[in-house]
């Protein structure tokens, strides 16, 4: 059994396995990290508040990091995508939200997780959601926008690409340790980089015959 064995169900309950379980640790550590920090975060609390022990824990979350990446993520929640009508205005918008959370206890969070995941490329990867495509997903919609009103080249529609504004912002705060990016930083990110990057160029000349 996954659940303590020195543990009896509560009258009319009955106990959780499977998904169920794994949900309420889950849970439990979403509860945990959001009132302690990752610096507060231990298998032994997370057991103790989902009820259940720490063998239950690892054998789903190999050790606290992996389980407190899992966290955050839990945390984290969809924003609407910005429709301003222009490239510029959407890019700009979408760093301000960035900025926002990593600025909010949720960003102390996230800088915690990236500091305890030092070289272990695997959970970097986990952290910053890289393993699938919902990281550049609302990126590569404002950039498709952006290529339908003929505001960007369609070779730009690359998720390296199309995330780069974002990638240069979490620079700030992974790189220079800055609590938050003034507006300013984000204006030249989208004026002097971003832009100049995705911006349709035309048809390339073509070179006179020899």
């Amino acid at each position: 059994m996954e659940e303590n064995p020195t543990r009896r169900p509560a009258a009319g309950q009955t106990r959780r396995r499977g998904a169920a379980l794994e949900e309420a640790i889950l849970q439990a550590a979403v509860d945990e990290l959001t009132a302690s920090g990752y610096a507060g975060l231990t298998m032994d609390k997370v057991a103790a508040r989902a009820g259940t022990n720490k063998n239950a824990i690892y054998r789903r979350w190999p050790n606290r990091l992996a389980l407190g990446i899992a966290a955050y993520r839990q945390l984290t929640t969809t924003v609407p995508l910005p429709d301003t009508g222009s490239l510029r205005g959407d890019v700009l918008e979408l760093l301000r939200q960035a900025n926002r959370l990593w600025s909010s206890p949720l960003g102390a969070i996230l800088r915690e997780l990236f500091a305890a995941a030092g070289g272990t490329s695997e959970l970097l990867a986990q952290l910053q959601d890289q393993s699938g495509d919902a990281a550049a997903a609302p990126w590569l919609t404002i950039l498709g926008r952006a290529v339908a009103r003929g505001e960007a080249d369609p070779e730009t529609l690359h998720p390296r690409v199309a995330t780069v504004a974002v990638v240069l912002l979490r620079n700030e705060f992974v790189v220079r340790g800055v609590p938050t990016a003034p507006d300013d930083v984000l204006v030249e990110i989208v004026d002097e980089v971003y832009l100049p990057l995705v911006r349709r160029r035309g048809p390339t000349p073509r070179r006179p015959a020899k």
